[in-house]
């Protein structure tokens, strides 16, 4: 009977190490895939329906005009470090685009890392955690937003065709970018602890 009972124990404990190891190589993927993105968040001056509109109108100018600004051989970091030298460029862009759609607000553009939950777009996923962001707040900011990824270029059908991902992530954050329900349960558990690691780095 003991000997039983002692097998029972050694596979449920064999059960827990394995789901151990599985969750953490799930999190360590998912820190490489935060290193490898920057995303962009663009927060609408408020939810009337202009002002909701405006706001996509400059998420698809500037998606767009991002394939000329990553030209050439590109990481998240130098990607990052294009747009902190255009910030002001950037900003005169959004705000042209404003002023022809007939707005007289202005946009004000942040480059910050910042948390996002878990988001499963048609195509691939992102799993929650800190990126780097460009933060584009039009007017007063208090519609609702939309993010996604600027770098690599994933957020529009032509762009994200043209994208070879292989060449940004390695098979395994490949896997998971594309993944099916199979890792819903991994993408909540490290939800629920980057949710609470970002609340603990801002306290």
């Amino acid at each position: 009977m003991k000997k039983i009972r002692m097998i029972e124990v050694s596979v449920a404990l064999g059960l827990v190490f394995t789901l151990l190891f599985s969750v953490v190589s799930f999190g360590l993927s998912c820190n490489n895939i935060r290193d490898e993105v920057v995303r962009l968040h663009i927060l609408a001056n408020s939810d009337s329906d202009i002002d909701q509109h405006v706001k996509l109108v400059v998420r698809d100018k500037l998606l767009q005009s991002g394939n000329e600004l990553f030209s050439g051989d590109m990481t998240a970091e130098t990607a990052f470090s294009r747009l902190s030298d255009n910030k002001e460029t950037i900003e005169a862009y959004i705000n042209n685009i404003l002023s022809e759609e007939g707005f007289d607000y202005c946009a004000e553009v942040c480059l910050v890392k910042e948390y996002y939950p878990t988001r499963a777009y048609e195509s691939f996923t992102m799993p929650a955690g800190e990126y780097l962001s460009l933060k584009i707040i039009l007017g007063n900011g208090e519609g609702h937003n939309w993010w996604c990824v600027m770098f690599p270029p994933l957020c529009l059908p032509a762009a994200s065709q043209n994208t070879d991902i292989n060449a940004v992530f390695d098979d395994n954050c490949v896997k998971i970018v594309k993944s099916s329900d199979k890792y819903e349960i991994r993408f909540k558990i490290v939800e629920i602890f980057e949710r609470l690691r970002s609340r603990k780095s801002y306290n």
